[in-house]
């Protein structure tokens, strides 16, 4: 839980072999000023590379953490591959004299920028976009209103504002809390505030031991953070968080090829997969792909690393995204080659495999679907078993959210790869081992069902290989607050008392080849822990609550009408 402290929008690219550009073989202007129709001043970087007659296709990079350095050889390396390099500031950014305010402009910015890049006399009026986290963002802000320019983007581990921060399925996190004094500190990046890890422990324990509303957090900090005040003013994914990115019919109109990157382990997996599901959702005959791996947030953006948290992972996962960016572009705006690794849509790496597989939908992961329903045998030991209870029962949980003794939900992948879990407290679902080798692969999905004492809670589910030899191999997590099951931009709260049916899909999806002799654990627990919100279950704005608000213990009696839908490659004879 305590790497949850690192900031999911940083990006990564100390690891990147880039060298600057030298004036004897390129044209290098990095004082661009773009000046709006609509009175905003945008700065930017822009390298051509020299003796080029021809009017070229433009590879624009959208960046809010401005850095000199980077910008040159982001552009320097588009312009080596045959294209006009751009790398452009975001609203208040490095050069630009506007107010620094993040997310809220990018929709109506990027086109700006993109509608000066066509009136330019080296362009041949085609843009195309890549880049990872806020970057990514920024392509599909550029989409929900598509210049005709814009011919494709390559969004990594793309972010959407209120889905996957600052909050995630509704429960606000503290894990990117100075994200907000990282970026608008200064024209730059205030990588002192952002490195002072200490401040920020202190200030979640603090919080914690103190039961004060999650309101007051910059209080207790001791600076006001007026950035994250108004992202709580706003916990529905309201018209807000809508305006800043395409929303249901906007993505009907977006017909440009997009190459989606991610990882199985990405902070921001579930912003990256809602386009995709989204886009094919609206627009069915959409030209959308995915790549897909045993990937974290920063390994996404460069093509992962040979050990990533513990887990050694397989040499066929290892990719060079920038490598496949240009390929991709190429393909789009020149007519060369796809990448060889796109057989198919969705292209995803089976952990422990060491392969690939290429299907043409995200459903199509397996060729099996299996439901395990969360049972309870004589003797009271939880399973996960592939056949309908014969009787509902109720399985009993009791959480006291006044205490702060505990922690409650220890979802975080890191390490990968466990020795052993907490098991003080949680109910633990367990499968019987499985009697031949198996691929699962998908996202955990299904129906929690419930009865309850109070309005609200905030559920966390984790899932577990349990291998041959005793380890716990982490393979995805879902986390989201039960009053925003149904629709994320409108809270319904539960009647205490009443059995309730919670459906959850945002969460992680994963890949795994399954030994002979493994077996699934799913942890279900109550999310209570010093790095998100704690949800008292009073129905009011939970940011207002605070450990007052708690009252009586939460009382749950789960179904065993509860269930998660995996995919499998083998359904019969598995147990």
């Amino acid at each position: 839980m305590a790497l949850l402290c690192l900031i999911m929008s940083i990006e990564i690219f100390a690891q990147q072999k880039l060298t600057l550009p030298d004036t004897d073989h390129y044209i290098i202007n990095d004082s661009v000023m773009i000046k709006t129709k609509y009175g905003i001043t945008l700065s930017a970087v822009v390298v051509r590379k020299k003796g080029v007659e021809e009017k070229l296709p433009t590879a624009l990079f959208y960046f809010i953490y401005s850095n000199n350095n980077r910008s040159l050889m982001e552009a320097k390396y588009a312009a080596d591959h045959g294209y006009v390099g751009i790398v452009a500031d975001t609203r208040g950014k490095r050069l630009s004299p506007d107010p620094i305010e993040p997310y809220e402009h990018e929709a109506q910015d990027v086109n700006a920028v993109i509608d000066w890049i066509t009136k330019q006399p080296w362009s041949n009026g085609s843009v195309g976009m890549y880049g990872g986290s806020y970057s990514g963002f920024a392509q599909w802000a550029a989409t929900k209103y598509l210049h005709p320019a814009l011919k494709t983007i390559v969004p990594y581990v793309a972010a959407i504002p209120g889905l996957g921060l600052p909050m995630e399925n509704n429960i606000f996190l503290s894990a990117n809390y100075q994200w907000a004094f990282y970026v608008t500190n200064n024209k730059y990046t205030d990588d002192t505030v952002n490195n002072d890890n200490a401040r920020w422990r202190r200030m979640r324990n603090n919080w914690w031991e103190s039961g004060a509303a999650y309101n007051k957090i910059d209080s207790i900090d001791g600076t006001p953070n007026p950035w994250m005040q108004k992202w709580l003013s706003h916990p529905d994914y309201d018209t807000y968080w809508q305006s800043m990115v395409p929303y249901k019919n906007d993505f009907k109109h977006i017909n440009i090829p997009v190459l989606t990157i991610t990882g199985y382990y990405d902070d921001g997996q579930v912003s990256a997969l809602e386009y995709l599901r989204e886009h094919y959702k609206y627009n069915p005959s959409a030209q959308h792909y995915l790549i897909i791996g045993p990937y974290d947030h920063f390994g996404a953006q460069t093509g992962g690393v040979p050990k990533l948290r513990d887990y050694q992972v397989d040499p066929d996962a290892l990719i060079n995204t920038r490598e496949i960016t240009f390929q991709w572009l190429d393909h789009i705006l020149k007519g060369g080659k796809k990448p060889s690794l796109l057989r198919d849509k969705i292209n995803f790496q089976v952990m422990g495999a060491n392969k690939w597989k290429h299907v043409p939908t995200l459903e199509k992961m397996e060729d099996q679907h299996i439901r395990f329903y969360l049972d309870s045998i004589p003797g009271g030991k939880k399973v996960l078993s592939d056949h309908t209870p014969v009787k509902e029962i109720f399985m009993h949980q009791r959480i006291d959210l006044a205490d702060r003794t505990s922690f409650y939900n220890d979802y975080y992948p890191d390490p990968i790869i466990k020795k052993e879990l907490d098991t003080i407290n949680g109910l633990f679902f367990v499968t019987k081992p499985f009697k031949q080798a198996v691929s699962i692969s998908g996202r955990l999905q299904g129906e929690l069902k419930a009865i309850i004492n109070k309005k609200d809670m905030d559920i966390g589910l984790t899932l577990y290989e349990i291998t041959p030899a005793g380890e716990y191999f982490q393979l995805s997590y879902f986390l989201g607050r039960a009053s925003y099951a149904y629709d994320m931009s409108k809270r319904q709260l539960l009647v205490p008392g009443k059995l309730e049916t919670i459906p959850f899909h945002r969460s992680r999806v994963f890949s795994r080849q399954f030994q002979k002799g493994s077996r699934l654990l799913l942890v279900l627990n109550i999310d209570k822990n010093p790095f998100a919100q704690i949800n008292y279950g009073t129905g009011k704005d939970v940011s207002t609550e605070t450990v007052k608000d708690a009252g009586v213990p939460l009382d749950i009696n789960w179904s065993t009408g509860s269930y998660i839908d995996l995919g499998v490659s083998v359904a019969k004879a598995l147990f």
